[in-house]
């Protein structure tokens, strides 16, 4: 079962040291007592293993296989069995495969980063020990930098071989047990009693390959290996008897034993690969970014101390005031860029109509001053004229009489200013200029009303653009986009990224049988069945919710099938990219 990264790195030390103490009591009270059984254990634990747990990949059994309510029970456990080994072997392949890819992502970089990740990235005491060796070097004229390159690459490729070997073993015994499922599902779906022992001495038989091929790395360690300590847990399966007559049937009771013993083996399995995953693990995001860490929490310290010198705890009100200041500085923040923009634009919106009122009132005094000015220069220029002027003459009319008799008027400035028309000429000038002054207060008036919305929406950006922040924020946290679970855009580039990896894997498959190469092909399969688990877990929630869950899953299921072509599995694949949440965005449907 595909276990997300976040879950096995928190577990994976809790699941060693319980199957390494559990084999341990399990051998000491072997010891004192020979005569205790050594599958108590197992038998007292068989009235809990029908636990709930997490669905996996499902198995190649036919679709009929629970619809007849005569042999529920006894399909249900073979369907258990099956479901239960293939499940701890793709949690144990999984935890493999996220170390293996850690330790091949690490023995690509160069040199010098290889060299930075020996010193910075594994603690302080492989800090300490590698300056030591380092100056150490430097102290003896010795190549000291090339040699700690050289360790650095012996360190990690030793890793990536012991990862390598395991998931070559796991991948390939994961595939057999599948093949083998496939191979007898019909049968043993119609026939559990009979089918049933034979498909347990063939799951002991595989255990012992497996124990032949991995068996060994417990003791191949050569003597400046850079893995601390000793494996002190060798592979031992327990043997299934074999079945000596054709035809013959196990008790319920040897059946008993045999699945008892298969469970024995998985357990041993996974106390071995956790051992060996525990010994070869990728350092944790706290070891490898250690410094970060203590240089942040040097910082907190420091800041600590200096609030604390701040704090009421010493008599001092500084921090007091810092708190009231910053409070008086958001309430100020939010009344004058939230609350009064908010409250400008509501006032704009609904208050139209009275400023509109307004506004007509305004205009009948500027029309007033207008009626006035007009009845002064018609005035005016009938007594200029002597002669009558039409009622509906204009105004650029009249004041064309006007400045030319203030032309003539000014010829005579003093005489005029008391006996001619220069006042009077000079007071309809004032007129005409309070008549302009006025409406262009008017215009401006109307600009500084229609912008008042403007305004009010620039004032309420900056907290706009802190809204529109913390919201993205929020939104990245709960989708969760850097898993394949999660419903961002990085999450479907990772489920897409699954669904080229299968098919690249297929290929590579296909690849193997033609040439004969029955083992490699075998691991191919099932590092096939592996990430076809991890698709399976990743689509099943988004599928649901779409509607495409039943045909996804048909899909998946065939990909599956160890005895579907190869050209159609590729069509199948081209098929899938289509689902909905397959598609690279939603906004390219």
């Amino acid at each position: 079962m595909a276990v997300p990264p976040s879950e096995t790195e928190s577990t994976e030390n809790t699941t060693f040291l319980s199957q390494f103490y559990s084999h341990y009591l399990r051998n000491r009270i072997h010891a004192l007592y020979p005569f205790f059984p050594k599958n108590f254990f197992s038998i007292f634990a068989i009235p809990f293993r029908s636990t709930p747990r997490r669905e996996c990949l499902p198995l190649p059994l036919p679709s009929s296989s629970f619809d007849s309510p005569l042999l529920i029970t006894k399909r249900s456990r073979v369907h258990g069995i099956v479901e239960g080994i293939l499940e701890r072997v793709l949690m144990n392949l999984h935890s493999v495969q996220k170390n293996l890819q850690f330790w091949q992502f690490r023995a690509k970089r160069s040199d010098s980063e290889k060299a930075r990740f020996m010193i910075f990235e594994r603690g302080p005491r492989a800090f300490v020990d590698e300056t030591i060796k380092l100056l150490r070097g430097f102290t003896a004229q010795d190549s000291s930098s090339r040699s700690l390159c050289q360790s650095a690459s012996d360190f990690i490729d030793e890793r990536v071989a012991v990862l390598s070997s395991l998931r070559y073993s796991l991948a390939t015994f994961l595939a057999q047990v599948y093949m083998e499922v496939d191979k007898v599902g019909e049968d043993l779906v119609a026939n559990p009693e009979t089918e049933l022992p034979s498909l347990l001495v063939t799951i002991s038989d595989l255990f012992s390959t497996i124990e032949a091929s991995i068996g060994h790395l417990h003791a191949v360690r050569e003597s400046d290996s850079s893995v601390d300590g000793t494996y002190s847990i060798p592979l031992l399966f327990e043997k299934v008897p074999k079945i000596h007559q054709e035809g013959s049937q196990w008790t319920e009771c040897e059946i008993r034993n045999a699945i008892n013993s298969i469970y024995q083996n998985l357990d041993k399995l996974d106390a071995y690969i956790s051992l060996l995953v525990f010994k070869h693990r990728k350092p944790t995001k706290i070891t490898q970014y250690w410094i970060h860490y203590t240089c942040g929490a040097v910082g907190l310290s420091v800041c600590s101390i200096w609030l604390l010198r701040h704090s009421r705890l010493v008599g001092s009100s500084d921090l007091d005031n810092w708190i009231q200041e910053a409070k008086n500085s958001t309430i100020g923040f939010f009344k004058n860029h939230v609350e009064q923009p908010i409250l400008s634009i509501r006032d704009e919106l609904f208050e139209t109509f009275r400023k509109r009122h307004q506004g007509i009132m305004e205009l009948e005094e500027v029309q007033l001053t207008s009626n006035s000015l007009h009845r002064m220069l018609l005035a005016f220029s009938e007594q200029a004229k002597g002669q009558n002027i039409p009622a509906n003459a204009s105004d650029q009319e009249m004041l064309e009489i006007v400045m030319d008799r203030y032309e003539k008027e000014l010829m005579h400035p003093i005489q005029n200013l008391l006996n001619g028309e220069l006042v009077r000429a000079i007071l309809i000038q004032v007129q005409k200029l309070k008549l302009d002054t006025e409406t262009a207060m008017l215009e401006l008036n109307q600009i500084l009303r229609a912008n008042e919305i403007n305004f009010a929406v620039l004032t309420a950006l900056p907290a706009f653009f802190l809204s529109l922040l913390l919201i993205m924020v929020v939104r990245a946290w709960f989708k969760q986009d850097t898993k394949a679970e999660g419903r961002g855009r990085v999450a479907r580039i990772q489920r897409r990224l699954l669904v080229a990896e299968i098919k690249k894997r297929i290929v590579r498959y296909q690849h193997y049988v033609e040439q004969g190469r029955e083992r490699d092909a075998q691991c191919m399969f099932g590092l096939a069945l592996y990430s076809l688990n991890r698709l399976y877990h990743s689509v099943k929630w988004h599928a649901e919710a779409s509607g495409e869950w039943e045909s996804l899953r048909e899909d998946i299921v065939d990909l599956a099938a160890p005895g579907l072509q190869t050209s159609d599995k590729l069509s199948v694949i081209s098929h899938m990219v289509t689902y909905d949440c397959l598609l690279p965005s939603q906004s390219r449907r």
